[in-house]
């Protein structure tokens, strides 16, 4: 009875599949594609000018390395690091921290917020 259980399985050259992976497309998003819109809210607004610190609502799946390079060449500042969360509404909001260089509050008040 051993013998028929050893033939009936087939040899592992059989049972291996090869599968490809799926390669993941070059990621050639602009920068308004990932970031939809500043939060604008009294705590974000004293983020601004206390923290130098911008808020956005950004795309769900957009990473923090995608945040930074977006906003970096958007607005032409240095980001020095970037902060993100889920919502309870479900939206990803981003904390950027820009570098002591720069200003938060130009940026702000380019897009309008101030």
């Amino acid at each position: 009875m051993a013998e028929q259980s050893k033939a009936a399985k087939p040899k592992k050259e059989e049972r291996d599949i090869k599968v490809e992976k799926a390669k993941p497309s070059p990621k050639t998003k602009d920068a308004w594609s990932i970031i939809s819109y500043p939060h604008l809210t009294e705590k974000s607004m004293n983020m601004v000018e206390l923290e130098n610190k911008l808020v956005f609502i950004v795309s769900k799946d957009a990473d923090k390395k995608e945040i930074k390079e977006a906003v970096e060449s958007e607005f032409g500042v240095k980001v020095k690091w970037v902060k993100t969360e889920i919502t309870t509404r479900g939206q990803k909001k981003a904390y950027i921290k820009i570098s002591p260089e720069f200003s938060a509050a130009d940026i702000a008040s380019k897009l309008g917020m101030i």
